[in-house]
């Protein structure tokens, strides 16, 4: 891993960042509100889910969507760091009720609906409103600052997160070969 990577992810977790769940009423949203084949799909421009869910195209992770504009630095810092892990978060749940409530299958979904061959990335803003989105997603890139592998990561996601909180996205295990 990077030095600036590495920083930028002690940067995250020294932000002190104090936020609050998804909530389990989320968790709980009808099937009919998971996230349809109807999402984003021009630079540019953005689409509200069925499930109040933002997404918008940039063209590249370098470039933040506009959702961010006015939210905290550590929010965006959050999203840039989500886009730079996206290799590990595509292997870890999240626990917020998102699985169901908005069709996503990993953690990356909240931050990331879909990285597309040119390069470009339809951003969720999801993660905007859920404090266990985000959680998961800095213990996971700091856990990766630290040379943890995959699986460990997410072992222990899967320990923290097992009692307490919604049902895990369905996200598929990581193999040696990952």
């Amino acid at each position: 891993m990077s030095m600036y990577k590495r920083k930028f992810a002690v940067l995250v977790l020294s932000a002190g960042l104090v936020l609050g769940g998804c909530g389990a009423e989320k968790a709980q949203e009808p099937a009919e509100s998971k996230q349809g084949a109807e999402t984003v799909h021009e630079h540019g421009s953005q689409n509200k889910l069925a499930n109040g869910d933002l997404q918008e195209v940039t063209a590249s992770a370098k470039e933040l969507p506009t959702f961010l504009d006015g939210k905290s630095d550590e929010m965006r810092t959050i999203y840039a760091l989500a886009a730079q892990e996206k290799d590990v978060l595509t292997w870890i749940p999240c626990y917020c009720g998102c699985g169901e409530s908005a069709g996503h299958k990993s953690n990356l979904n909240c931050f990331i609906n879909e990285v597309k061959e040119d390069g470009s990335i339809v951003w969720d803003d999801h993660g905007t409103r859920c404090g266990v989105c985000l959680e998961i997603a800095v213990e996971s890139a700091k856990m990766d600052s630290e040379g943890k592998s995959l699986t460990e990561i997410r072992n222990t996601i899967d320990e923290k997160y097992k009692t307490g909180y919604a049902k895990p996205t369905p996200t598929p295990m990581p193999t040696e070969a990952n």
